[in-house]
C-alpha cells in the first residue's frame, strides 16, 4: 500500500482488480474521494511525493583524480630525465632516454653549417657530413645521472659530448661544394736504389683543402652552446700528406737495417746471406691507411728455398789444436765444424715472407747438427846446450831431432824456460860481437823468437852444426828452422838446458 496525503488527511486505497483476490468494493471515504468536489466545497490537488534526498561524492571523485594524477607523477619520474638537463645542446627533461636519444640524433643531423670564403652560399647538414655522437650513451648516462625523482639533479650543468665526423662522408661532401679548395698532396715513397743496394725515399709535397678535424672541432663547439647552424670558412689550408717524409725516412731505416741482416741462419750464424737486391727484389712497399706497409712474395722467396740444402748440409770436420802444458789452445790447426743436415723447409718460403712483412729480415732454419770432437796437441822445444842438439816433442813423443850450433862462450845462450812470442819469415838481424864491434846479418830465414833477441832460426853462413858459434841464437839448418817455425807457434814451450 502507498500513503498520499489529500487536504491534510491519510487515506489507504485498496486496489483491486482481476487476479488480486480483493474485492472490487471501495470504502464510502475513498468512493467520496474519487468524486470530483462539489459547488461550494474548495478545490483538492495532489501533492507529489518528495524523493528522498540522495548523498553527495564530490569529494570522493576529486580525492580519486589526485591518486591517479599522483601515481601517474610518481611512475613518470622513474622514467623520465630531470627538468633543466641538456645533452650535447638538447634539452631533454621530461623525457625518456629513448626519446632524448631521438632528439639528440635529429637536432645533429639537422645541424647546419653555412660555409664562407671560398665556399660562400654552400650548406651542408649534420647528416650530408656523416656527422655522429653516442645518442644513446648520453641520454643513458643523463637518466642514470639525473632521473626526475631526484630533486636535487633538477637543472644541472650540461652533457657535452665530441662530435664525430666520418672522415670519408665529409671530405666527399666538402669536395662537392668547394673543389677549388682542393688540390692532391703527394705522399713520401721509399724505393730501391740498385746503384748504392738501398732504399732510399722520395720527398713528400702538401696539398689544400678543408680540414675535416678542424670542422669537425667547430661542430662540437656549435652543438655544446646550442646552436643550430655556424659559420665556417672553406678557404683552402695547408693539407699533410698521408705518408710523410718522416714516415718513409721511418721505412727506409727498417728496411736498410734488413738488408743488412738479411739471410738463412743456423743458431747465430748467417749461414746462407742473401743480397740486398735480391731481398728487395722479394719486397713489396705500399701505402696501406696511411702507412707504410712491407710485404713479401713466398713464391719469389722459393728458390733461394730449394738452393738451401747444397749450402747447408756438411759433415762433421773433427777439430785439431796447438796446446800448452796447462792445455790452452795456443793455435787451431784445423777449426772443427758440427755436421749439418736441413730438415723440412716445405713452408719456409711462406714463414720467411711472413716475417720479412713484419720487419725481420733472419729466418732460423730448422736443422739437425752432429758436433765434433777435438783432438789436443801439446807441442814443445827442447834444447840441450851440451848436446848441441834441438829435440821436438808432440805429446811427449819426440818428433824430430837436429844438430844445432847455440851461443859461444862469449855470448852464451840462456838457459830456462820460455815461450815463443813471435815468429817471422824472414828478418835482417843485427847485433853486438864479443869485442864490440857491430854486425848486420841479411835475410835470416824461418826466425823464431823465445828470450829476447834469442831465437831459432835457419843459417845459411855455416853448416858447423854440433858446435856453438852462435851470438846467443839457435842456429839451424833451413829445412829445420823451417819445421820448427811451422811446429812451434805464440805460447809453444821451450826449454834450453845443459
Amino acid at each position: 500500500m502507498s500513503r498520499s496525503i489529500l487536504g491534510g488527511e491519510s487515506v489507504t486505497d485498496l486496489i483491486s482488480g482481476p487476479g488480486t483476490g480483493q474485492s472490487n468494493a471501495v470504502s464510502s471515504d475513498a468512493e467520496m474521494m474519487a468524486q470530483p468536489p462539489s459547488a461550494g466545497t474548495p478545490a483538492m490537488e495532489w501533492a507529489p511525493m518528495e524523493p528522498a534526498p540522495k548523498k553527495r561524492r564530490i569529494g570522493l571523485w576529486i580525492g580519486l583524480g589526485a591518486g591517479v594524477l599522483a601515481l601517474a607523477a610518481g611512475a613518470a619520474s622513474l622514467m623520465l630525465i630531470a627538468p633543466g638537463t641538456t645533452v650535447a645542446g638538447v634539452s631533454v627533461g621530461f623525457m625518456t632516454p629513448g626519446m632524448a636519444a631521438e632528439a639528440v640524433s635529429t637536432r645533429l643531423a639537422s645541424t647546419e653549417v653555412q660555409l664562407t670564403g671560398a665556399g660562400a652560399g654552400e650548406r651542408l647538414a649534420g647528416a650530408d657530413l656523416g656527422a655522429s655522437i653516442d645518442a644513446a650513451g648520453l641520454t643513458d648516462q643523463a637518466f642514470a645521472e639525473r632521473p626526475m625523482w631526484n630533486l636535487g639533479a633538477w637543472m644541472g650543468e650540461p652533457i657535452t659530448a665530441d662530435v664525430t665526423l666520418d672522415a670519408e662522408t665529409a671530405d666527399s661532401a666538402l669536395r662537392a661544394a668547394v673543389p677549388s679548395s682542393y688540390t692532391p698532396a703527394t705522399d713520401a715513397t721509399v724505393v730501391f736504389d740498385p746503384a748504392a743496394q738501398a732504399y732510399t725515399a722520395t720527398a713528400a709535397e702538401p696539398g689544400t683543402g678543408v680540414s675535416v678535424d678542424d670542422l669537425t672541432t667547430a661542430f662540437t663547439d656549435a652543438v655544446t652552446a646550442g646552436r643550430t647552424s655556424f659559420d665556417y670558412t672553406a678557404d683552402p689550408a695547408a693539407v699533410p700528406p698521408l705518408i710523410t717524409d718522416a714516415k718513409a725516412a721511418e721505412t727506409v731505416e727498417q728496411l736498410n737495417a734488413m738488408l743488412a741482416a738479411a739471410g738463412f741462419y743456423v743458431g747465430e750464424e748467417r749461414t746462407v746471406p742473401v743480397a740486398p737486391d735480391v731481398v728487395a727484389s722479394w719486397l713489396t712497399v705500399e701505402p696501406v691507411d696511411g702507412e707504410l706497409q712491407i710485404s713479401a712474395d713466398a713464391a719469389k722467396i722459393q728458390p733461394a728455398v730449394d738452393a738451401l740444402p747444397a749450402q747447408v748440409n756438411r759433415d762433421t770436420v773433427n777439430a785439431t789444436n796447438i796446446v800448452d802444458s796447462d792445455g790452452k789452445v795456443l793455435k787451431a790447426l784445423t777449426e772443427g765444424l758440427e755436421g749439418r743436415v736441413l730438415g723440412d723447409t716445405s713452408t719456409t718460403a711462406a714463414d720467411f715472407a711472413k716475417e720479412l712483412g713484419g720487419g725481420d729480415a733472419t729466418f732460423a732454419l730448422p736443422v739437425t747438427a752432429t758436433p765434433f770432437e777435438s783432438t789436443s796437441l801439446f807441442r814443445r822445444v827442447e834444447v840441450d846446450l851440451s848436446e848441441q842438439r834441438t829435440y821436438l816433442y808432440e805429446n811427449e813423443k819426440l818428433v824430430k831431432s837436429w844438430a844445432v850450433s847455440t851461443g859461444t862462450n862469449g855470448t852464451p845462450t840462456d838457459k830456462g824456460r820460455f815461450r815463443v812470442y813471435a815468429q817471422l819469415r824472414t828478418q835482417d838481424m843485427r847485433g853486438s860481437n864479443a869485442d864490440g864491434s857491430k854486425y848486420v846479418t841479411k835475410g835470416v830465414p824461418y826466425i823464431t823468437y823465445f828470450n829476447g833477441d834469442e831465437a831459432l832460426h835457419g843459417t845459411y853462413w855455416h853448416s858447423n852444426f854440433g858446435t856453438p858459434m852462435s851470438h846467443g841464437c839457435v842456429n839451424m839448418s833451413i829445412d829445420a828452422a823451417r819445421y820448427v817455425w811451422e811446429f812451434a807457434t805464440k805460447g809453444t814451450e821451450v826449454w834450453v838446458h845443459d
